[in-house]
């Protein structure tokens, strides 16, 4: 059995769409395989933004507490998504919290160096920076119309 690159793990997902097989392993290189235990917390709101996921395996919830005992599920991520894009603005902190909901295998991204690769190659940045403002834009849409299922059923 062949063992996969980082590269390789991460080629066919939304975030790296577009980029060439040099410039991707350039990027795998701020990369690395990581497991979270299911009900594992993998993230906070208000955290620095050190790192963001590809998930390869599992579930992972991204919620918000309204209250100190009270959290909102938002929208549950899978194989190929991207969790963490508060990595891409100032002031790369985390908006929302996110936990493994069973065991999850995920390549791990350092952002800082991820950020200062898009310094240098400013065709990377704009690739990585569209494609992820796309992804964000999708689960915008996605929370909007949660929105608005939510709004009808309590009006109906």
């Amino acid at each position: 059995m062949k063992m996969r690159s980082i590269a390789d793990l991460v080629a066919g997902t939304a975030v790296f769409a577009g980029l060439d097989a040099a410039t991707l392993d350039a990027v795998a290189g701020c990369g690395r395989n990581v497991h979270f235990d299911a009900s594992e917390t993998i993230v906070q709101a208000g955290a620095p933004a050190e790192h963001f996921w590809i998930l390869r395996r599992g579930r992972v919830d991204i919620s918000i507490s309204a209250m100190p005992s009270e959290t909102t599920t938002i929208t549950r991520l899978g194989p190929g998504d991207l969790l963490g894009a508060s990595w891409v603005a100032a002031p790369y902190r985390v908006v929302f919290d996110a936990s493994a909901v069973e065991p999850t295998d995920a390549v791990e991204f350092d952002a800082s160096c991820l950020r200062a690769r898009c310094e240098e190659d400013h065709t990377l940045g704009f690739v990585l920076y569209r494609n992820v403002a796309a992804v964000m834009r999708n689960r915008l849409h996605a929370a909007r119309m949660q929105l608005l299922d939510l709004c009808d059923a309590r009006d109906g």
